[in-house]
């Protein structure tokens, strides 16, 4: 395996870690904090599967965000990836609007699939940007160059 297709992969990985760290830790807090205003999580599933969706990808994409400006990322770079996050949550919540897959285990795991093959496809779509190593002052100075 090429250096830059092991970096792809590595930042692939790195952002599936960043995904599943804020499920855990954003989401459990987001649940406290319905609670405590007295939002019963699985009644919210249950009531508005879609602001359940929305706020599953939010907890993964701000934490994707996140790591991704600490590497050095620049906006466009997060751009992508949050749309690689949301595009599918999107396409799922019009499934579920339209009736054509109502069951909520099955377009979670459609949305989760949707998400994964999305950021790879952003990914392969410009390898030069995710495949550099990028650091904080590297990335700023790119970032004048290409304004």
């Amino acid at each position: 395996m090429s250096p830059q297709n092991k970096r792809l992969v590595r930042h692939y990985l790195e952002m599936v870690v960043a995904m599943f760290a804020g499920m855990v830790v954003l989401g459990a807090p987001a649940v406290w904090a319905l609670g405590a205003v007295g939002i019963d999580w699985n009644q919210l599933s249950d009531d508005s599967p879609a602001l359940m969706f929305l706020g599953m990808a939010t907890t993964m994409t701000v934490p994707m965000v996140g790591w991704m400006l600490y590497r050095g990322h620049g906006w466009r770079a997060n751009t992508e990836m949050s749309a690689s996050m949301f595009v599918p949550t999107f396409a799922v919540i019009g499934l579920l609007w339209a009736g054509l897959v109502t069951d909520l285990g099955d377009l979670m795991l459609l949305e989760h699939v949707a998400m994964l093959v999305a950021m790879a496809g952003v990914m392969i779509a410009r390898p030069a940007e995710y495949a550099c190593h990028h650091h904080r002052a590297d990335a700023a100075s790119a970032e004048q160059v290409a304004a």
